[in-house]
């Protein structure tokens, strides 16, 4: 979790694209549609070929980001627990977007200075989410190694492109997931791109969107006196003993919680009984803190991501793009404050808290005999079907026209946070 959370409306479909990206790529290549306008026959899937595979998946299993008030509620999170599994070593190297030095990590500074009880930091990434990652890796593997061979069985430079946060459980979950899709077999160096914090993408950047800050300051302090929210907290507090530790709220009882969980340590009583209700009260705060009402704070969190795979799908389509500038895989590495969103803005989330390695997956289809491009959206392994698409077999246009309500390029991006806020600054309205 990285502070920010997000909440927007359903938006009905837009009937006029408004990405400027995809305009000027409709006029170099016809997007044929599944279906005629009166042929409701289904695609045939064996006419399919897959061309590009985009994965955002949020790091492994790790030691909570705060620990509980009360020392007598804290759980014991030894050093034993960061042993890394054999398997999963797999040397990489780390820059920054344009190939030079790994920059600074303010956040992992952050974590140094907060040890839990038992001696690790906070926020690392323990042997456990390694195995989660090593194990979502072979799940690639098994769909595009072995059951479709799309993929090399080595890893070669060419055909994947990796970026993650500069977080290093980010970091370290994508050495576990590449060593569980290549089995530790490679054709080349290994690089890991990440950006400056300061102007980082791969989840809602405060430091970066002043408009953006200013919506949400104060927001999740004024979610924990929402009705429901704040009689459920109250009495979540009271049986732990800590009614009167105000700095504790459903997301970080949901953080400690879930920590202790994946690691199979003795929870504190009261979490374990309450435990449905602390992640829901946590998604709904969450929602909260970024309110919905207009479309832009869930672009300003979200939509320069959005533009990045966007932009991959747009390059893979287009007859212009000079070969070997697309990779087949591009693997993003992110956190719960990023799926969250994106599962929002594609109208796909179901209300739970996105789980450690939990994956978004985006497959790019072309039918061999039209020529017309289809998208099939995977969250968790499981196929969905987008908001505006009408089966889960999304034709492209539709596809990029639901993306398009949130993508906001760079330049867009920098104008909408600069905006000033104009509407009811931090004070929980």
């Amino acid at each position: 979790m990285i502070p920010g959370v997000f909440r927007v409306r359903v938006w009905a479909p837009v009937g006029v694209l408004t990405s400027l990206a995809y305009c000027l790529h409709q006029r170099r290549v016809a997007l044929a549609e599944p279906r005629g306008s009166d042929d409701r026959s289904p695609v045939d899937p064996s006419l399919l070929e897959l061309k590009m595979v985009q994965v955002v998946f949020r790091h492994g299993a790790r030691s909570p980001l705060k620990p509980l008030p009360q020392e007598e509620q804290q759980v014991e999170w030894k050093p034993q627990l960061l042993e890394v599994p054999p398997q999963t070593q797999f040397d990489y190297t780390v820059t920054n977007l344009a190939g030079g030095l790994k920059p600074h990590s303010p956040f992992d500074a952050q974590y140094r200075e907060t040890t839990l009880k038992g001696g690790v930091f906070a926020g690392q990434l323990t042997q456990v989410g390694m195995q989660q990652m090593f194990a979502l890796g072979e799940r690639l593997r098994k769909s595009y190694v072995e059951d479709v061979p799309f993929l090399s069985p080595t890893f070669h430079p060419l055909e994947v492109f990796i970026r993650s946060s500069n977080i290093y459980r980010n970091l370290e979950s994508t050495r576990c997931l590449l060593a569980g899709l290549f089995q530790r077999q490679k054709e080349g160096p290994i690089v890991i791109h990440t950006d400056e914090a300061s102007s980082e993408v791969l989840y809602p950047n405060y430091q970066n969107c002043w408009n953006l800050q200013e919506r949400t300051r104060g927001r999740r302090q004024a979610a924990c006196l929402q009705p429901g929210i704040s009689e459920d907290l109250k009495k979540v507090k009271e049986e732990m003993g800590i009614a009167g530790s105000n700095g504790v709220d459903f997301l970080i009882l949901l953080d400690n919680m879930a920590a202790e969980q994946e690691h199979g340590l003795p929870s504190c009583p009261t979490l374990k009984r309450f435990a449905r209700m602390i992640e829901q009260r946590a998604v709904d705060t969450a929602l909260y803190v970024l309110q919905g009402e207009d479309r832009e704070s869930l672009q300003m969190a979200v939509g320069p991501f959005l533009h990045i795979l966007e932009s991959n799908l747009l390059s893979a389509v287009d007859p212009a793009t000079l070969p070997g500038k697309t990779r087949k895989l591009y693997l993003y590495a992110a956190h719960d404050v990023t799926l969250m969103p994106l599962l929002l803005a594609l109208g796909i989330f179901d209300h739970k808290w996105p789980p450690f390695a939990g994956d978004l997956t985006m497959e790019l289809h072309q039918h061999q005999e039209s020529g017309a491009w289809f998208v099939r959206l995977y969250y968790q392994g499981k196929e969905q079907v987008p908001r505006g698409c009408p089966d889960r077999l999304c034709p492209l246009d539709k596809f990029l026209n639901t993306m398009s309500v949130y993508t906001l390029s760079p330049e867009k991006y920098r104008t909408l946070c600069s905006q000033a806020q104009t509407m009811g600054r931090g004070n929980g309205e």
